[in-house]
């Protein structure tokens, strides 16, 4: 035995634990009323980053998550769970069945109601399938409506045939504590992708990608967007027909008096 190296604490026992109870659990989630929810359903991943930069906050959208399937679109309140590296006086992975099974990653889903998002940390891993068949059937089953994941998921064959929306960076046969992570604490904040997400915040994910819309903020992201689809299906009908460029996107002072026209020629206030 080299001389130099560490004498191991304890090299025949299991070592010292910290005084950490797994899971951690960030407490009740504050979701969105369903009317909001609702006003939201209409609103684009890409208007409501554009929007949201207009008001101020720029670090919305989610990079790297796709959709699995073209086509995809949810808005709902957020769950979030986050992955933390494995360390091996805390939670390595072995014992997998028992571990997981009493760790973040069963426990999230029994906070779901009808409506809710998935949100995962998990830094990108392509070694670690942070979801599979069954626990995305049960999370289906609960009424969640889609999962936008940081990371891999597993059992890709059968999960599509679910039909849930799932943004992903991917797939891998390994399941969540196979590797370098373990599912540590759900309902907390989390880093999806270097963007900050706090339960009970809203996603708006579709074909564009996956954005966050702090819960605070989307009632007024909600009155301002309806002003901006509305000049925008204006500019395109104009542009359609031939228009300028400068003048109908975004509008001049020229367009937009001719846009107050045209709302209320058609009804609008």
């Amino acid at each position: 035995m080299d001389p130099n190296m560490p004498t191991p604490v304890s090299p025949n026992g299991s070592l010292p634990r910290p005084d950490i109870a797994l899971p951690i659990h960030g407490g009740e989630v504050v979701r969105a009323d369903d009317a909001l929810i609702e006003r939201l359903q209409g609103v684009s991943s890409a208007t409501a980053s554009a929007m949201l930069h207009k008001m101020g906050i720029r670090q919305t959208y989610i990079q790297g998550p796709v959709p699995a399937t073209g086509g995809s679109k949810i808005v709902g309140s957020i769950l979030t769970l986050q992955f933390m590296p494995q360390r091996e006086d805390i939670a390595s992975g072995i014992a997998q069945e028992y571990s997981e099974k009493y760790s973040a990653l069963w426990a999230v889903f029994e906070t779901t109601r009808p409506g809710d998002v998935l949100a995962i940390q998990a830094f990108g891993d392509p070694f670690t399938g942070v979801l599979g068949e069954m626990l995305i059937t049960y999370f289906q089953a609960k009424g969640g409506i889609g999962v936008v994941a940081d990371g891999y998921i597993r059992d890709w064959p059968r999960v599509q045939k679910l039909g849930l929306p799932v943004w992903t960076r991917g797939f891998t046969p390994n399941y969540a504590s196979q590797a370098g992570l373990f599912p540590w604490a759900y309902n907390v904040p989390i880093a999806c992708s270097r963007v900050l997400v706090l339960p009970g915040d809203i996603m708006i994910a579709d074909d564009d990608g996956a954005v966050v819309i702090p819960r605070l903020v989307a009632p007024l992201l909600a009155q301002h967007v309806v002003d901006h689809e509305d000049w925008e299906a204006f500019s395109r009908i104009r542009m359609a027909q031939g228009g300028d460029l400068k003048k109908y996107y975004p509008l001049s002072d020229e367009g937009r008096q001719e846009y107050e026209a045209w709302r209320a020629a058609n009804g609008s206030t």
